[in-house]
Order: structure tokens, then C-alpha cells, then sequence
């Protein structure tokens, strides 16, 4: 019987399928060639801890990671049940704009109740989950420590295999010599360091072109406990960065009640915080005081991790002439996305549920993967304008090329979306569900529209909506107004809890 409802049998397939890496896209997109292949076989080139556990392959791991609802959704048709199976793992739902305080671009987002929530916690939690649903399949091999390092090609530009080597520590480079796993389909899920293009190129193919912005960007981790006698209104705090201020920071619950905080933006002459003590000054110097004031009385459950984040890469491999069958590129291997967008695991998802139908409509791995590439852009496309368009006003937007008028205009219209978003619900719910992922492009519905066109209220909160944290709570602290809040919200600002149009 299948996992999933609605398919076929799962006796039925087409032969052996090989994915390269073991994240979220490649687990993700073993389970949707698992209905229409006799056997996968997935290679990752590190040991594959058993539950939750740190690898190499993963070095973003230690900071904030979100599941966006679309991207929980999809995952919950893939593995029907796992979201519950990932609550009891420890991930955390956070309700938005409920359980948030979110300083967006324009100042304070209201908080009111919706059907909004994101799925937050570590990623190596979600990761074990994903993985021992698939080590539970009999369908599905592991192949750990092997590293794919190329492709074999068919006759009638096909491929038929992939090369791999397995690590041996007697020899001079650590590996041992090259072998052929026969494949009738192979997917490279390998991430940003996807060999594809090389190999491509060596078997006659070209490169693909290369769409980049977003360079210079970076983040700081670490593990808190909350100080003890925490009490407050909210779950969730985001500072969002602006113009004038290009980083932020963002505290979300994780497993037994601790907190994950991550600082990320531009890094700046100063650099990345190394250690507590310039994490906390980093913190501190965020649009608003409120993520410093909360760490100040935390316990640090671990070191602080830096990273360089990846910049937005897209290899257009949709554009190139001649292409062998059998053969697809997903993930961070065909797209990356800056983090802090929270976008790279929901389009992985997305990505295996295309692979998945468009498997099950054709009926074969063969002569497929056209019509893949294809969608599969349009697919990264809808990611690609979100980012492009959030990034366009930030010092690591520069790209080679000037962004489209289109993308300027949707930067506009969302500049004018998050500067009425503090005194409007409609603004605000528009605004959450861009970042949420819910919507791919801004709503332009009449309400919504009107918002935008208003522009701020003047009476704009310039305190947190909350009754437990902010400056009213804060004795003897003056007023500080967050940067990139208008001025005109400070003498008038709304009372929490007051009706927000």
C-alpha cells in the first residue's frame, strides 16, 4: 500500500534511482520517486548520525530554522502523520501574528489571532525525523560515506549511472577507487556545491548561466535557557533589518523550552559576534532593544556559531539547449536562497511534490525531465521575485545585472505594504503572507490595496504590542523610538491592546 493516498501500488516501477545527498531535498525527493521506482538509493558523503545529530554537510544547522505552512503542508502529504511526529521531536509551532512580536520594516506588526502558524526548531531534529520515516521503507538504501564524482552517460543523451567512491582512510586522498551504481534515474539533491555543472560541461552539455545577488551577508548563533521567572505574551521575536539598519535578529522556541537566537544581515567592518559578550553588544545594537534586554538575563547553553550565509544562486538549467534524460538537479543544487527569507526548505518540498506528480502523469522516469526542468523553474521562479524583491533595498542586493522593472515596482508596492502594516490588519495580514510564504506575490485585493495606498497612520505603535514586555515595562528606561519607525508615532503611540483598523 502507498504512504501516500490517491497512489498506486508500490510493487510497480521503473528500475533504480539514485539521489545525491541526504538534506531536506534529497529526503525529500527519495520519498517521491519511492511509488514509481523498484529501489532508491541515496548517497551522502557523510556518516549519518542516528536521530538528531550534527554532520558536516549541514553547517547552517545551528541557527534559526523555519517551516513555513506551505512547506509543513507538503511535507505532510510526502509523509502523511509526520507532523505530528515532528511536535513530538520537539519542533515548536509558533501562531502568526498571535504567538509573534514582529518589528517589520515599517515598525511594529499588530497581533491578532489568524490561521496563520510556522513550524520552528533545530534542524537536525527535523532532518532525523525525515530521515527514519525513509530508513523505514525497504525501498530505500543509505549509501553513507560515498561521494558522487560523475555521471555516466547513455546512448541518445541519456544518463545511466552515477560514479561514486567510498572513503577509505588508507588511502593518500581518503577515498578509494571510483565505481558505477546503475541508475535509470538520477537526481542531484548535493546543495550549493553541486558538481552539476562540471560535470555537464565534461560530458559536452555546457554550463548553465547563473543568476547571483546577495553577497556579504553572515549570522551568529546560540542556545539560551530563558532567565529564570520568564514570563511573557509571545513565543516568537523577530527585529526585521532595514536600510538603516541592515541586520536583524530573531529569537524562536526550540525543543524543552529553550531558546535559539540568530543574528544575521549584513556583516559589516565589525564582523560576525565571536563570542557572548559580543553577541550581546551585537544584539543591542538591532533596530529596537527589546532582543538584548530578554538575553541579558538568559543562561547561554552552548558557543556562539558563525556563518557566511549563501547568497541567491540560480543555475538556469531550464535555458540550456541540450540536456541528457534521466538526469535532474533539485534543491540548493538548482537554487539557493539567502536564509533569512526561511524559504530553501519549503521549495525543496515543493520541488519533490512536482518530481512526484509529473512522475505519476508521464508513468515513466524516461522522457520526463523536460518537462521537470521546465516547471521546476517556474517553481524557483515564484521563490526568486520574493527574494530578489525583499533584498532589492538592502546593501547585499548587488547583482550583475540591474533588477527588472517588475521587481522594482513589487519593491515599491511592498515599501508601501510594510509602512502601513503597524496601523493596518489588512497591510499586516498581506505582509505576513509574503514572508510566510503563503502568497507569492503581494495581495492586491481592494482593502488591501487601499491600506497601501494610505500609507502609515500616524499614530503607529512605537513600543512592542505586548503587555508584558516594552517600555512601559521597562522602569526608568526613556522612551527609545526603533530605528526606521516614523518620528510622527512616538508622542501618539497607540496603547496596547487599542483596535487596529
Amino acid at each position: 500500500m502507498s504512504l501516500r493516498s490517491g497512489t498506486g501500488g508500490r510493487d510497480a516501477g521503473d528500475g533504480h534511482a539514485v539521489v545525491i545527498g541526504s538534506g531536506l531535498a534529497g529526503l525529500t525527493a527519495a520519498q517521491a520517486l519511492v511509488d514509481h521506482m523498484d529501489r532508491v538509493t541515496v548517497v551522502e558523503r557523510d556518516r549519518l548520525p542516528r536521530g538528531p545529530g550534527r554532520r558536516r554537510g549541514v553547517p547552517q544547522a545551528r541557527h534559526v530554522h523555519h517551516l513555513m505552512p506551505p512547506g509543513l503542508q507538503g511535507l505532510e502529504q510526502l509523509f502523511p502523520g509526520i507532523t505530528r511526529e515532528l511536535h513530538a521531536a520537539g519542533m515548536v509551532d509558533v501562531r502568526v501574528p498571535r504567538d509573534t512580536l514582529l518589528l517589520g520594516p515599517g515598525g511594529w506588526i499588530p497581533r491578532f489571532e489568524g490561521d496563520l502558524a510556522m513550524t520552528t526548531g533545530s534542524r537536525d531534529v527535523l532532518d532525523a525525523v525525515v530521515r527514519d520515516r525513509l530508513r523505514a521503507d525497504p525501498k530505500v538504501t543509505f549509501l553513507q560515506e560515498h561521494e558522487a564524482v560523475g555521471l555516466r552517460a547513455g546512448r541518445h543523451d541519456t544518463v545511466t549511472g552515477l560514479w561514486v567512491r567510498g572513503r577509505d582512510r588508507g588511502a593518500p586522498d581518503g577515498w578509494g577507487e571510483p565505481r558505477v551504481l546503475d541508475a535509470e534515474f538520477v537526481v542531484d539533491a548535493s546543495g550549493d556545491a553541486s558538481r552539476a555543472p562540471r560535470w555537464l560541461a565534461e560530458l559536452g552539455y555546457g554550463t548553465p548561466r547563473e543568476s547571483v545577488s546577495g553577497a556579504g551577508t553572515g549570522c551568529a548563533s546560540a542556545l539560551f535557557a530563558p532567565p529564570v521567572g520568564h514570563v511573557a505574551d509571545w513565543t516568537y521575536l523577530r527585529l526585521m533589518a532595514s536600510p538603516e539598519v541592515p541586520r536583524e535578529g530573531v529569537l524562536a522556541p526550540v525543543a524543552g523550552g529553550k531558546w535559539m537566537v540568530t543574528l544575521s544581515g549584513s556583516t559589516g567592518p565589525e564582523g560576525l559576534p565571536a563570542d557572548h559578550g559580543q553577541f550581546l553588544r551585537a544584539a543591542g545594537g538591532l533596530r529596537h532593544p527589546l532582543l538584548r534586554e530578554v538575553l541579558e538575563g538568559a543562561a547561554p547553553l552552548g558557543p556562539v556559531y558563525r556563518s557566511r550565509l549563501a547568497e541567491n544562486r540560480w543555475r538556469h538549467y531550464e535555458k540550456m539547449r541540450r540536456w541528457p534524460d534521466q538526469f535532474l538537479v533539485i534543491g540548493d543544487a538548482l537554487a539557493t536562497f539567502n536564509p533569512v527569507h526561511g524559504q530553501g526548505m519549503s521549495v525543496a518540498v515543493h520541488c519533490a511534490l512536482l518530481l512526484d506528480s509529473l512522475l505519476r502523469s508521464h508513468g515513466s522516469p524516461v522522457g520526463v525531465t523536460y518537462r521537470l526542468r521546465q516547471q521546476l523553474a517556474r517553481q524557483v521562479a515564484a521563490a526568486w521575485r520574493t527574494a530578489a524583491t525583499a533584498d532589492l533595498a538592502f546593501p547585499w542586493a548587488g547583482s550583475a545585472e540591474p533588477p527588472a522593472l517588475g521587481t522594482r515596482l513589487r519593491r515599491r508596492y511592498a515599501d508601501r505594504l510594510a509602512a502601513a502594516a503597524p496601523g493596518s490588519r489588512r497591510a499586516a495580514g498581506a505582509l505576513l503572507d509574503g514572508q510566510l510564504l503563503v502568497a507569492p506575490t503581494p495581495s492586491m485585493r481592494p482593502g488591501v490595496l487601499a491600506a497601501a495606498l494610505r500609507g502609515p497612520r500616524r499614530d503607529a505603535p512605537a513600543d512592542p504590542p505586548s503587555t508584558t514586555h516594552g517600555t512601559p515595562r521597562r522602569k526608568g528606561v526613556p522612551v527609545r523610538r526603533a530605528a526606521g519607525v516614523p518620528s510622527a508615532g512616538v508622542p501618539g503611540a497607540r496603547p496596547v491592546g487599542s483596535p487596529v483598523r
